[in-house]
């Protein structure tokens, strides 16, 4: 496979995201933060509208321009949006431009030209609008890596990893599609992403549990007994150090998350909501599962501040230096 042993020179691909969103300034923040580092980008996007966030800009025919020239100013992959973009007004016809961005960066890093893909913000709804038939950037990266189903989402900050098993489906929907299989095949994707791509070589791996008080012994819910334990007994007989199930409103207090490296959550707000409340400035999601490395910042949009200049580039700062990081480890293992 291409991505198996990446040359450490290799730059990121950024993706441009919603041209109407914030994307552009946090890129054009992000690359002040990080022009003379070691974590080269290049954005796959629109020259025009980073620079108008003024930072310098040069437009390069291949991804491996990149590193001679990001000292000096945004290497940009040109992609061609459909309309003009202005800043808090999306427009779904150029969805097709912003999908094409991800399409690229995935082909970059799937060829071994790319050391991994970053993903600007994108709005669900603006791309559904013009017939986009996936939920979101994790699954629709799942099949341009032709590994749809095998993705899993972990959103990272410093203090916390946390996977949802459960991802974008409504609440009483992810309570029907749980099951013992999808903890199952979501814990085995993280502990060996953890060892591959963070470099931890034995995880501690935390399964929260679904009712309050993790059910009470069965008087607050049953799933505990039905699902959850029986998928911690098989993958505890797989050999990996799993606790739980957990009650969910204590597992997350900073002497319990001493104890982890990543909590398993049931659905999407019980993993997302302490990760946001403890750290959202250098929260990151990254796609386990995939070929290649993927981080996006964990945020959207903003249409709302969007060309105020105040949007913080933190959160993609946090998610390009965690996708070389990753990088790094996996060309080491």
């Amino acid at each position: 496979m291409p991505d198996a042993s990446l040359p450490l020179a290799l730059a990121l691909a950024l993706t441009m995201g919603d041209p109407a969103g914030i994307g552009p300034e946090i890129t054009a923040g992000a690359w002040r933060a990080m022009r003379q580092g070691a974590t080269p980008f290049a954005v796959l996007g629109d020259a025009g509208l980073i620079g108008q966030h003024d930072v310098p800009v040069r437009e390069i025919a291949t991804i491996a321009q990149a590193a001679e020239v990001f000292a000096h100013a945004v290497p940009v992959l040109p992609v061609d949006l459909l309309v003009a973009a202005h800043a808090g007004q999306p427009d779904s016809r150029n969805a097709p431009a912003i999908t094409a961005s991800i399409a690229r960066a995935v082909e970059l890093a799937r060829n071994g030209q790319a050391a991994g893909v970053v993903t600007n913000p994108i709005s669900k709804i603006v791309l559904k609008k013009a017939g986009f038939p996936y939920p979101g950037h994790t699954e629709y990266l799942a099949a341009l890596c032709d590994v749809p189903g095998r993705e899993v989402m972990m959103l990272a900050c410093p203090e916390l990893r946390v996977v949802p098993i459960t991802i974008h489906v409504s609440l009483r929907r992810a309570l029907d599609e749980l099951d013992t299989s999808a903890i199952i095949a979501a814990t085995r994707t993280t502990h060996a992403a953890l060892q591959r791509d963070f470099g931890i070589a034995a995880p501690r791996i935390a399964i929260a549990g679904l009712n309050p008080h993790a059910g009470e012994d069965g008087s607050m819910g049953t799933e505990e007994q039905t699902i959850i334990a029986p998928a911690i007994a098989i993958l505890r007989a797989d050999g990996m150090d799993i606790s739980g199930p957990w009650p969910p409103d204590t597992m997350f207090t900073p002497p319990a998350r001493a104890r982890y490296d990543v909590a398993m959550c049931m659905y999407h707000d019980q993993a997302l909501i302490p990760l946001k409340t403890i750290d959202m400035t250098q929260g990151v999601n990254t796609t386990l599962g995939l070929p290649i490395i993927r981080t996006s910042p964990d945020h959207g949009t903003a249409f709302d501040i969007a060309g105020r200049g105040v949007a913080d580039p933190s959160s993609l700062v946090a998610a390009l230096r965690m996708a070389m990081q990753m990088a790094e480890h996996r060309n080491r293992s």
